[in-house]
């Protein structure tokens, strides 16, 4: 059975700089349809509906983190059929550990290529799909 394309991502990133790099990185490079949000709460409120492959999330927000986020993600039964990657400058081993056993599936550094980011996400959904369909 084939694995379905990587089409959809959801950005959760509060700052507009790096949303902005992404955007072009992720629409124009990699051709993906894109939901943005600029806290966990619009994340929160617009998954279900958007219904992202991938959640590409940020750490360090104001008012919930990327962890409670994904906290409050996983109450959603969707959330099974989506992988999280966190995207932030905390990747320290034992952080990454953190966010893993949290239900993060990978973690890209800040600051990240925009040129590979795309290529990145692939790689990333690909090698998911085979341990998703259990």
């Amino acid at each position: 059975m084939n694995s379905p394309k990587l089409t959809k991502i959801m950005l959760v990133e509060d700052e507009m700089d790096i949303q902005t790099i992404a955007k072009f990185s992720l629409e124009r490079i990699g051709h993906f349809t894109v939901f943005y949000c600029s806290s966990g709460k619009e994340a929160l409120a617009a998954f279900k509906e958007f219904q992202p492959q991938i959640i590409l999330l940020d750490m360090m927000m104001p008012e919930m983190d990327g962890m409670m986020t994904l906290g409050e993600l996983n109450k959603f039964p969707e959330i099974k059929n989506t992988l999280v990657i966190f995207m932030t400058a905390k990747v320290q081993p034992s952080e990454i550990e953190e966010y893993k056993s949290k239900g993060a599936v990978d973690v890209i550094p800040k600051p990240f290529n925009p040129k590979e980011l795309p290529e990145m996400l692939n790689t990333i959904w690909l090698k998911n799909q085979g341990a998703s369909n259990d």
